[in-house]
């Protein structure tokens, strides 16, 4: 069958210095203000996507309605003076060098938001990997509403264990256009980008068509009770729901319309195959802040009954940097993530507080050391788990897994019109 993901209007900077041009997503170092100053700092007065977008560390600021309305007035200019060059109706072949050396291989393209569902227990052929919060997407819809551009942070997965899809570009890759290469800044590692040919779009496209025909799925899943994916949330899982969110209020705010080819149907996003080397699995950890910390264990322990006798499900927790590694013998989810987070949003609901969510072990280490503030480490999740999980649970406690470290995360480089 036809899969969600297509060729798309893809837009790219004419002349920009490029290393200034991109940074991470906005959804990375939220508890690290001075890596986003550090950014400003090196980006300067140089056209960069910086201009475009929210880190949403300034999200909850007083001022975040007057840069929303500022980044919307960028984008108008940018496309106003000319910033960008389109190439229609194209792929992207995308190599990136992570920090750790590793390749990782994705194509950037369009997904089809009218096939994509991310609500738990979806049969749709786009699916969410994690609870989706569906108080997180109306500040968001803030940004995407009145934009005239979007730029992907968005990893989307397939389950392509021969490597049919993406992997073969590597051989035609030498005789595709080169449009980007550069390194990124902060430790981001380097990105290429090559424009795919007609006849290997095609190739990309019948492969994906092949991994998404029913009868393979289910044979490959074992599934009959339900249907399974094809394209599996890797990163970006609030933002592809906040695109398929404003796409739908569009809808209902234009009854009677065709709206079938309005470019706000479709979100630009990176496939990448679930089997790359260079994805390997991190758990998300926590840093509760804002709490009386003796208090809160007494009760955390008290609820998941923690102790250091062995279980199947561990935790590790922090305090003025100090680990201890505790199991939890009251689960009350399949996951540790799972009985840990319902305790959290049933605690802070009643006594206040906030939950941050770290990539990296040190960064607890280090935020746990304030009087307020307790951190735990959570255990990773291997990958192979990830299709077959989705398909038989839903979709898992939210941020249960990072791919990667904050750094290696996608940098923001293409963007696409999704106005008319």
């Amino acid at each position: 069958m036809p899969t969600a993901f297509k060729k798309a209007d893809i837009l790219l900077p004419k002349d920009a210095d490029m290393s200034k041009w991109a940074v991470v997503a906005c959804d990375q170092y939220t508890s690290q203000p001075s890596y986003w100053q550090e950014v400003e700092k090196i980006v300067g007065d140089s056209k960069s996507t910086l201009a475009l977008i929210l880190p949403e560390v300034y999200l909850e600021d007083k001022d975040v309605d007057k840069r929303i309305s500022q980044i919307h007035e960028n984008m108008e200019d940018y496309l106003k003076s000319d910033v960008f060059a389109e190439y229609k109706d194209s792929l992207i072949y995308v190599r990136r060098t992570q920090s750790d050396g590793k390749l990782r291989e994705g194509i950037v393209g369009a997904i089809d938001l009218e096939m994509y569902d991310y609500r738990k227990g979806s049969q749709s052929q786009v699916r969410a990997t994690e609870a989706t919060v569906v108080e997180r997407i109306p500040p968001r819809i803030k940004v995407r509403k009145g934009a005239d551009i979007e730029l992907p942070h968005i990893m989307i997965l397939i389950d392509d264990p021969e490597e049919t899809v993406i992997e073969p570009l590597a051989q035609q890759a030498e005789g595709m256009k080169k449009l980007y290469d550069f390194p990124l800044m902060q430790g981001g590692g380097r990105i290429e980008g090559r424009l795919v040919d007609d006849k290997s779009a095609e190739k990309v496209l019948s492969a994906l068509d092949r991994l998404a025909d029913d009868k393979e799925l289910k044979r490959k899943y074992g599934s009959d009770s339900c249907f399974p994916p094809v394209f599996a949330m890797g990163d970006g899982n609030h933002s592809l729901a906040t695109a398929k969110e404003y796409y739908e209020q569009l809808k209902a705010e234009n009854p009677g319309k065709d709206l079938s080819h309005h470019p706000a149907r479709y979100a630009l996003v990176e496939i990448v195959n679930l089997h790359s080397p260079a994805l390997e699995f991190e758990a998300i950890h926590r840093i509760v802040t804002g709490v009386d910390t003796a208090k809160f264990m007494a009760e955390l322990t008290e609820k998941l009954a923690l102790s250091e006798e062995i279980s199947a499900q561990s935790l590790t927790v922090v305090d003025n940097g100090k680990k201890k590694k505790l199991y939890i013998h009251n689960p009350s989810s399949k996951l540790a993530v799972g009985s840990l987070q319902n305790f959290f949003d049933g605690y802070i609901k009643e006594n206040g507080g906030k939950v941050d969510y770290i990539h990296g072990a040190e960064v607890v280490e280090e935020l746990s050391m304030n009087d307020d503030s307790i951190g735990f480490l959570l255990p990773d999740m291997g990958k192979e788990e990830l299709f077959p999980t989705v398909i038989c649970d839903g979709a898992l406690p939210r941020k249960t897994f990072s791919m990667g470290h904050a750094e290696d995360k996608r940098f923001y480089v293409e963007a696409r019109k999704i106005a008319l």
